[in-house]
């Protein structure tokens, strides 16, 4: 009989605390601390060498804490070890069993060894390199694309001052040509100040040639009457101008990245574009946050990875009347299955249907599309773990005349 060692790493940005134990539980010797370095690495190999070479005998058990164990878990990989990563739930559940609810890293180095002896894990699997850029490059899509909506909204808000009839005159006040005579003249003074055959030339050039002199004198007419506060004008027009240049070059680094999401996507036999309304980027998303979808054996597992679970609340007689989603998993994945539900609805019958089934029964807006997305995970689910096409099952009931009026159903 091979007795077993569970070594427990309680994970940090630069040192992390390990506790080994056999597998009845009992300490072997202190927890001690290990550098996320190559000497602390070789630390720990000196550590379990002193209690066996034979590394069959030990295995590993660490939090997936944001992106610090990823070092240690590719090194251990590679010497051969086996490694579980946990939910740090997990081990706060069995936190909370005990009487004395101390919490210290060799304490958590100690309760996650504990998670693996008792079997509170799932088997984890890295993700490829491909996957794992896929990844990064959706989630850093995801913060330039909040970037660029929070400088939009602080645009909009500065333009409200100094020239609150700007935003009537172009469909989109961030197109082409109204950032770029935003970029030359933003207040009504500069505006004014420009000779109206240089202003048509910028709205003529910028706009390949759909906008003209009528256009000029409209923008002209505009900023003689404008109603703008007469306050820090000269400022906030240079922040305005600063703003849009750097809303410019983060619509380019989105097309870059978005190229190589495309470029990568493509390498994966995913299906989920098939699904009418999901693009690539969505999918891209989707695809990167699930990962192995072999990790999930029923849609109920992935349901609750994506945090659309419901929170229960549920004591003798009382039953709560509303019920919330946990929002405990991805908020990525979450994310893109809300944005791709919002979009699937437009395009698909058999969700625009469902859809409008969950309004005409006097459900929110916010709720129907809450079913919604459920709905599409566990189609997603479907697509992932069987590696087939998107066909619409249509529903006993449907009807295309209960569709939604801007729905275009085409049979």
């Amino acid at each position: 009989y091979s007795i077993m060692f569970i070594v427990g790493i309680d994970i940090a940005k630069k040192t992390h605390v390990a506790a080994i134990t056999d597998d009845t539980g009992k300490c072997i010797g202190k927890a001690f601390k290990v550098s996320n370095s190559v000497e602390g690495f070789n630390t720990l190999l000196q550590k379990l060498a002193e209690i066996s070479t034979d590394i069959s005998q030990f295995v590993f058990g660490m939090e997936a804490t944001g992106h610090y164990w990823l070092n240690l878990y590719t090194w251990l990989g590679d010497k051969g070890f086996t490694i579980h990563v946990i939910n740090p739930l997990q081990s706060d559940a069995l936190r909370r069993l005990q009487i004395r609810r101390t919490k210290t890293d060799p304490i958590d180095a100690q309760l996650i060894a504990e998670c693996i002896r008792l079997g509170k894990y799932c088997k984890t699997n890295l993700a490829d390199d491909d996957m794992l850029a896929l990844r990064d490059l959706t989630r850093q899509r995801f913060y330039l694309v909040d970037m660029a909506g929070d400088i939009k909204r602080k645009v909009i808000s500065m333009m409200d001052r100094i020239f609150p009839e700007y935003e009537s005159l172009f469909s989109d006040m961030f197109g082409r040509t109204s950032c770029q005579l935003l970029k030359e003249c933003t207040t009504p003074e500069e505006i004014l100040a420009v000779d109206t055959e240089r202003l048509c030339e910028i709205l003529r050039k910028s706009s390949k040639g759909r906008f003209k002199q009528q256009k000029g004198d409209q923008v002209r007419e505009s900023a003689r009457n404008s109603f703008a506060a007469l306050l820090s004008s000269q400022s906030l027009s240079l922040l305005v101008k600063q703003m849009i240049e750097q809303l410019e070059l983060l619509e380019s680094q989105i097309g870059q990245i978005e190229s190589l999401i495309e470029q990568l996507y493509a390498k994966f036999n995913c299906k989920l574009t098939k699904i009418h309304g999901v693009g690539i980027t969505l999918a891209a998303v989707i695809l990167s946050e699930i990962g192995d979808i072999s990790r999930f054996q029923t849609p109920k597992q992935l349901t609750a990875f994506a945090g659309l679970d419901p929170v229960i609340k549920q004591s003798g007689s009382f039953s709560a009347t509303t019920v919330h989603i946990s929002k405990r998993g991805s908020p990525y994945l979450r994310r893109a299955l809300w944005l791709a539900a919002n979009t699937v609805k437009q395009w698909d019958p058999v969700f625009a249907f469902a859809y409008q089934k969950k309004i005409n029964s006097g459900k929110n807006k916010t709720q129907a599309l809450a079913f919604i997305t459920h709905k599409l995970l566990n189609v997603v689910f479907t697509i992932l773990k069987n590696n087939i096409d998107y066909l619409p099952l249509f529903p006993p009931d449907f009807d295309s005349n209960q569709l939604p009026q801007n729905f275009h159903f085409t049979p």
